[in-house]
């Protein structure tokens, strides 16, 4: 079965047995209520994430609301600001965002690959029946007790078996597992697979291995900056309880939270101090009540400016006022006279709210996510220019 959603489109009914609706519940890929008039119909909704996911039998697919290059480009950006801003990855290959990022990742690693697989040194440690390299001493005399061979060594191997080829199979694998790719763009994908078969599979749930962009890497730089994007952004595969999830979702809270923080210590660098994301204090006095706003800035090591990002697809009860009391929390443990909300336009408008009493002003913000990138961190260093402008310390009584 598929289940079609809008990111912020209204809630669609699915004739569902109570089992497939207790699975899609459970997943978290969705929000899914049984209906209170008629039994085996279910309110399926768009959770906040986007792609496409297959819960046991029942597939669903959430188109985004943001473009999918522009989603690419927060993608991108959050993870490398500085790589990332002038490489452009092409989109042509269709509009839905896994066939995009399918067919993205084909086309950049097989220019990656056409002068051949990259190759590199990497340090082996292993036990040969000769002698390589540099005797390991230690873990001879531990291991073998005196005797002569095997012999524990260590050294250097030039070999393709380097993580930027590792992280190129990784992300290929990837989207092999996931549904919705066309069937010439998993031909193409396989065929890039097999290129890389030499190179070592990496473990599910261990950390990325690192790679540093070089000049002898330059040709691998897209495809593995893209490669990162599907590895790391927010992929569903996983078992939760009984209910097994497979697929890749991007959750946008998230990269909304993600791209806002960076942006906006990255436009604040030139306004000198120093921008601390998930930066740790305490509301009370007896360091009980822990918070941590998504971003404070400092200057001379002192909280200058505390902001939070606020990506909503809907005004449940208590929206905004809920993130203004926590502002205001914020602001108030931190001796500031100003709070900064930044929402994605379309969810909240620009407002200003001073607070009675306190002297405290909160200054709600928007970014349009649909613009061209330039404009849209053009868009983020004029709230950082508002937020340098506004940094005061409330004085102490």
């Amino acid at each position: 079965m598929l289940i079609e959603l809008d990111e912020l489109g209204p809630a669609v009914e699915v004739r569902l047995t109570d089992v497939e609706g207790r699975r899609l519940a459970a997943s978290g890929v969705v929000e899914a209520v049984p209906s209170r008039y008629d039994p085996g119909v279910w309110l399926i909704r768009a959770a906040g994430k986007v792609g496409v996911a297959q819960v046991g039998g029942t597939e669903v697919w959430v188109r985004p609301k943001v473009p999918i290059d522009r989603l690419l480009f927060l993608l991108g950006y959050a993870s490398n600001p500085t790589g990332w801003r002038d490489e452009t990855v092409d989109l042509t290959g269709g509009e839905n965002l896994l066939p995009a990022l399918a067919h993205a990742l084909w086309r950049q690693a097989n220019r990656a690959l056409r002068q051949g697989l990259l190759q590199g040194y990497q340090v082996r440690e292993e036990a040969l029946p000769v002698l390589r390299g540099r005797l390991r001493e230690g873990e001879q005399l531990r291991r073998h007790h005196g005797a002569a061979i095997p012999v524990e060594v260590r050294y250097d191997e030039f070999t393709s078996d380097i993580a930027e080829n590792q992280l190129l199979r990784a992300a290929t694998q990837q989207m092999l597992r996931v549904p919705r790719v066309d069937q010439e763009c998993r031909r193409r994908l396989r065929h890039l697979l097999i290129r890389l078969g030499d190179v070592t599979p990496l473990v599910r749930g261990q950390p990325l291995p690192q790679w540093y962009p070089t000049r002898l890497n330059t040709r691998y730089h897209t495809a593995l900056r893209l490669a990162e994007v599907i590895l790391r952004g927010t992929s569903v595969e996983h078992a939760a309880g009984a209910t097994a999830v497979n697929g890749f979702m991007l959750d946008m809270p998230r990269l909304f939270e993600d791209f806002v923080t960076v942006a906006i210590a990255e436009a604040l660098q030139r306004h000198g101090g120093r921008a601390r994301r998930q930066d740790p204090h305490y509301l009370d006095q007896d360091s009980k009540v822990r918070m941590r706003p998504d971003l404070v800035w400092h200057r001379d090591n002192v909280p200058a400016a505390v902001i939070d990002a606020k990506y909503k697809s809907e005004k449940p009860a208590g929206f905004p006022q809920a993130d203004l009391y926590q502002m205001l929390a914020y602001c108030t443990a931190l001796d500031l006279t100003h709070g900064h909300l930044i929402y994605a336009r379309g969810n909240e408008q620009p407002a200003r709210h001073t607070i009675r009493s306190t002297g405290v002003q909160i200054i709600c913000h928007a970014l349009d996510l649909g613009q061209h990138p330039s404009v849209l961190l053009a868009q983020a260093t004029r709230v950082a220019d508002i937020i340098c402008a506004t940094a005061c310390v409330l004085p102490r009584p």
